[in-house]
Formats: C-alpha cells, structure tokens, sequence
C-alpha cells in the first residue's frame, strides 16, 4: 500500500521507520508545511513535498498519516484531508474525543473515506485492554499509570517559563499505589497519591531560581497537583542524560468472579515514544486501508478494528502461528 507522511518532527520520523520496516507498505513522500528542500529523509528515493500538492496526490496514496500535534493540528487537519483520503491520526486528548470522532465521521463519510482516529499506545493500545478487561470481568476496577517517561507537553511549559533555556519533566508512578493495585487491593488514589514529576531545567545565567521552582510547582493543570521535584542542571548533563523520549506504564485491572479475584495487566517499556507510536500508526494504516477496501467508510478507533487486520499475515498463517 502506498503511505504519505504529513508532518515530520519526531513522531513523523517514527512513522517513516515503520513503514521502511514493513514489506507491504511503501512511502510516497512525506509533506510538510516548511520548505521541503531542508528535509533529510531516511528512506532512499523517497521526497519531501510541500504540503500544498497533497491535493494532487489523491490517487497516489492510499493512506495518509498525519503527524500533527492534538492540541490545535488534528483537530483541523484529520477532517479537512479525511475527505480526500484514508487518514489515520494519534490526536490524545481523552476528553475531546468525541468531538473529533463526530467532526472526522462527517467528513470521511460523505468521501467514502475511512478516518482512523486516536492510534497511539494511550489512547489506542492501552485503550483496547481497559476494553477487554471490563468486558471479560465486569464490575471491576482499572488503573493506568503512565512512566516513567518524558513527557513533551509537560517538558514545553517549563521551557516556556522566564528564565529557563531548557527541560525535561518525567512522569513517574508511585510504586507503593502501583504495588497495592497489584495486590488486589482496590484502592481510591488520588492524582498526587498516583505520580509523581521529575524536572530537569537548564536556567539562563543569573535566573531567579527559587521563582523558576515556584513557578513550575504551581503550574495549574501540570504541576499543582502533583508532588514534583525540580533538579537544576547544566546543557551539557541534560544534552548527555536526557535527550532520549522513553515513556511506557501499565493498565491494570482487578475484578472477580464471585468468590475469586484476578488481576489483569499490560505494560510497555519503551526506548521511544514517537518511533513506538510510529510503528502503531504504520499497522492501523494497514487495517485502514483494508477496511476502506471493503466498503466501510466513516471515522472509527482502535475499538473497531479486526485484530487480523492490523498484521501483514494471512488469517492461514495467524492461525497457524499465533492462534
């Protein structure tokens, strides 16, 4: 199938690594809203493209994924090119999911179009096995922690502060909630009682730095709720200790069948956010492009897809081999 890239910051570069990993799948370009010729591609002989000739490419693509960021790119870009192609999207914002589902459903329906939405390891993956827990033991409790692992959003409003160069915040479960959640215990957590945030900041010569550690503790939304500690550092530790953007966490679920209580959990490790990410989006491509192919049009999420039809393998060879 032939893949177009929109975007190319982390995740992007992600995406293009996946689908070189994948043998049915093959990068047409990757587009983009800077000057094309200040792209270094990895992928031999493939182009970067400006994102105005998009519209010209409609029958050279047969899924577009879209790199963009939730806050303020998907929300416009998944339903204005979902009615043009086959999209598929990572957009996290839990709360707003719905919203962008109906604008995307709308768009992608009247073009005959599927538009896969929120395929990501959270929402997406992590997604899938609250599904099947809650639908295997009904009644029971799930718990999801994230970490530890950087996260970008919360590293770009300490980088926002006066005063501040640089910075990478950690989310980190609390291991004593984590280890009581496993025990069976069902308890009430709160936010604080769940994570906790490391922050590593470069600060400009001369800053104010008890303001700085003021002003990130106190940050509403971010901070504030949380019990967060904040390192001082140089560029040079950060550049050597910090660059990388690991993350995973676990889904947990405790339930029970009358007498007997389980556990059900699944957790991910990951080296790299934006490259896992990446390899989840370069497989939805697939189911994507397979369900379109079948007839189904409209926007859908990970809860809708066929297991089967996010591997490159033939039901024969799934069921002889992984079944």
């Amino acid at each position: 199938m032939k893949i177009g890239i929109l975007g190319y910051g982390n995740l992007g570069r992600g995406v293009e690594k996946a689908v070189a990993a994948n043998a049915d799948q093959e990068l047409v370009g990757v587009f983009t809203r800077r000057d094309p010729s200040g792209l270094q591609l990895q992928t031999p002989g493939a182009k970067a493209l400006s994102v105005d000739v998009l519209p010209e490419m409609k029958r050279e693509i047969d899924v577009l994924i879209l790199c963009g960021g939730s806050a303020t790119d998907l929300p416009e870009m998944t339903p204005r090119y979902a009615a043009d192609f086959n999209v598929v999207d990572s957009f996290d914002t839990h709360a707003r999911v719905p919203e962008h589902f109906a604008a995307v459903d709308r768009a992608a329906r009247a073009a005959g179009r599927i538009g896969l939405i929120s395929c990501g390891w959270d929402p997406g993956m992590f997604s899938l096995n609250r599904l099947y827990a809650h639908s295997i033991l009904p009644g029971g409790k799930d718990y999801t922690f994230w970490g530890r692992g950087v996260s970008q959003g919360h590293s770009d409003a300490i980088r926002r502060i006066e005063g501040v160069t640089d910075a990478r915040q950690y989310t980190v479960p609390v291991p004593e909630a984590v280890q009581r959640v496993r025990n069976g215990e069902n308890p009430e957590l709160t936010t604080r009682e769940k994570h906790t945030r490391e922050c590593y900041v470069v600060a400009k010569e001369g800053a104010d730095l008890d303001r700085i550690e003021q002003e990130i503790k106190t940050m509403p939304n971010y901070f504030d709720a949380y019990d967060t500690t904040v390192h001082f550092i140089s560029q040079e530790e950060l550049d050597a200790n910090h660059k990388a953007l690991p993350h995973g966490g676990s889904v947990i679920y405790a339930g029970s069948t009358g007498d007997n209580n389980h556990i059900i959990e699944y957790s991910l490790k990951l080296d790299s956010n934006p490259e896992f990410t990446g390899s989840i989006l370069a497989a939805c491509a697939r189911a994507a492009w397979r369900m379109n192919s079948e007839g189904q049009t409209g926007a859908r999420t990970m809860f809708d897809i066929a297991p089967a039809w996010l591997s490159p393998l033939s039901g024969e060879e799934l069921r002889a081999h992984m079944l």
